[in-house]
């Protein structure tokens, strides 16, 4: 799979060290060159890394990126994102109040959808893992889950194989009004930061 990652911050490494273990085709796309060509270097040497304002290649373009700045760069590059499947990592919290940013009636991977051109797919994925676990691939010797939601299960599925060559566990989990739920989860997660004192090295698991 040719993939695509928007950001070169932890989250953008972390996935990126999955999904080079799993020997896909990796460009990094930074708004600042040095930034993603020092993740690219640091991920591989087959890693490409490239300037956000040239041509967003890859079947699969993950948006590593805080809720509102995906709102931004979405509409800013909605002509390049035609027909490929697109991935939605965020969490859409006022990190002041820890409310929803989105109206109660939707969630942020919905918000970015309606954004998107004809033909691009959403999936919401890796929005409830911490970069840290995510980078190592487990948390107490368990391989980590991911839950997926997206209304074309032709992207959850690219999604899902994309996560399980990189050594985890992918779960489609619905459509994706579930990302409402997945967005909730990790709202819970990260509000038993402090006070189960995990260090944000914590995992939501489902244990047979």
């Amino acid at each position: 799979m040719n993939v695509s990652i928007i950001g070169s911050g932890n989250m953008a490494n972390a996935i990126g060290a999955r999904i080079a273990k799993g020997n896909h085709s990796l460009t990094i796309y930074d708004r600042n060159l040095g930034n993603a060509q020092a993740l690219a270097s640091s991920l591989g040497a087959d890693v490409q890394a490239q300037e956000l304002t040239d041509a967003i290649t890859g079947d699969v373009v993950i948006f590593a990126l805080p809720y509102q700045v995906i709102l931004e760069m979405v509409e800013k590059y909605s002509d390049q994102l035609a027909g490929k499947i697109i991935v939605d990592i965020s969490n859409p919290l006022n990190y002041q109040t820890f409310d929803f940013i989105p109206p109660a009636d939707s969630s942020g991977a919905e918000e970015i959808e309606k954004l998107l051109p004809p033909g691009a797919n959403l999936v919401k994925a890796f929005n409830t893992v911490f970069a840290g676990p995510l980078l190592a691939g487990e948390v107490d010797g368990k391989k980590l889950d991911i839950y997926i939601a997206s209304d074309d299960t032709l992207a959850a599925d690219a999604i899902v194989k994309l996560t399980r060559d990189g050594g985890l566990r992918g779960l489609y989990v619905g459509p994706l009004k579930r990302a409402r739920y997945l967005e909730g989860m990790q709202l819970i997660q990260m509000s038993l930061q402090e006070k189960l004192e995990t260090n944000w090295m914590s995992a939501i698991k489902i244990l047979p």
